[in-house]
């Protein structure tokens, strides 16, 4: 019996994680026209297509997202077995300084338990969150930043990503406001307020607004912020609805003042959106770094899987 060619199984962690076969390429350093000649071979031996074309873009086959986080697990841990092995550092004593690039949303929602759990085991090792104002791989590639948390946008082939969990975005609203303690919030009535709106750059226009759009329709918005806590204290002293991703609003019950609280009401959007994947991010140079490595595995075991994120 001929054994599987495993080089193939780089291939699919690669398109599978760039969801682009140019990309794919790029990352692992062949021409777009031998990644394209791969593709073909791993729909071959799948029997799955994996990467589909929808408009200017691929999308992945409800197989191949079944098969990302498997592939991706597979070649760490190949990569692993293959590299040799160092010693484990003395965590007790380790003094050491991690920064991490993160919005204020994250670091409100699990900034206290990332940094417990990293100080149980890790007392002296400082977390330094430093703020995401912008989408770029130059911070982990200068060594300004160890690693980085969110919505993963261009950040180059060599870039090392996971993903962390799936938020999608819900509405919030004061107690006492005409949405609030409503079973379910049509379209109209969600377009009655006026709406404050997150944003770095003074963009108004996201995925609510695309699936508004599509149906013709135009939501008003009243202002701009720069963070999701911005947000929320907005519509908790106001009649503008907020919008804020359902993680945010999963927090320990003694930092309950957010849309837990009595003084807020959070309800499921009228329209479909799609899901928002958050991903832990870092530069392959810390791969084998053990410190590094087990700092990883603290996040994802802290930020894996929120209740709320999950619909």
């Amino acid at each position: 019996m001929s054994e599987p060619d495993l080089n193939l199984l780089i291939a699919l962690d690669a398109l599978l994680t760039e969801e682009s076969v140019a990309r794919a390429a790029r990352r692992l350093r062949l021409s777009a026209s031998a990644m394209s000649r791969t593709l073909a071979r791993l729909r071959e031996e799948t029997g799955d297509p994996l990467l589909v074309r929808a408009g200017r873009r691929m999308v992945l086959t409800p197989c191949a997202e079944g098969l990302r986080e498997r592939a991706r697990n597979a070649v760490h841990e190949a990569r692993s077995l293959l590299r040799p092995a160092t010693p484990e550092p003395d965590l007790s004593s380790l003094q050491r300084t991690f920064t991490i690039r993160a919005n204020d949303g994250f670091i409100e929602t699990f900034g206290a338990r990332l940094i417990g759990a990293v100080h149980a085991e890790a007392p002296l090792l400082r977390l330094c969150f430093a703020p995401k104002l912008e989408k770029s791989p130059r911070f982990l590639r200068e060594g300004t930043a160890d690693l980085e948390i969110g919505v993963v946008g261009d950040m180059g082939p060599e870039v090392r990503i996971q993903a962390l969990y799936r938020d999608r975005f819900v509405g919030v609203v004061r107690r006492g406001h005409p949405l609030a303690g409503a079973r379910k919030v049509t379209v109209e009535r969600y377009l009655a307020f006026g709406h404050v709106v997150v944003s770095r750059h003074g963009e108004s226009h996201g995925p609510v607004d695309e699936a508004l759009a599509a149906r013709g329709l135009e939501r008003s918005v009243a202002a701009l912020v720069p963070s999701f806590p911005s947000a929320l204290a907005v519509a908790r002293a106001s009649d503008l609805v907020a919008l804020v991703p359902a993680s945010f609003l999963d927090v320990p019950p003694e930092r309950q003042k957010d849309a837990r609280s009595p003084a807020t009401f959070a309800f499921d959007l009228p329209l479909a959106t799609a899901p928002i994947t958050i991903s832990l991010m870092w530069h392959p140079r810390l791969e084998q770094d053990p410190v590094h490595r087990w700092l990883r595995e603290v996040v994802r075991r802290v930020c894996g899987a929120p209740r709320t994120a999950r619909k």
